[in-house]
């Protein structure tokens, strides 16, 4: 699968962010400041997770139609990339 710039800029968001808690945590801030921007990080990470699986579950089901197969198999491993994710 090719990622495309979208996916490559929502990832090095999420790494900024991990910078600044590494920052923050160097800094001694309080858990009350840096937990909730774990949390943006963890849904940040979700999103993502949810964006490329869609976006590969698109191209393999296009494939698999122009190869006139089924698509079953495709959307039960995409629901189990989901399921492990979280």
């Amino acid at each position: 699968m090719q990622y495309d710039t979208k996916i490559k800029n929502r990832m090095k968001r999420i790494e900024g962010q991990v910078r600044g808690i590494l920052r923050m945590m160097e800094e001694e801030k309080d858990c009350k400041d840096i937990v909730p921007q774990m949390a943006a990080v963890r849904s940040a990470i979700d999103k993502t997770i949810a964006l490329v699986v869609s976006t590969n579950l698109e191209q393999c089901i296009r494939a698999q139609i122009e190869k006139g197969e089924g698509t079953e198999d495709i959307i039960q491993e995409a629901v189990q990339l989901l399921v492990k994710s979280k």
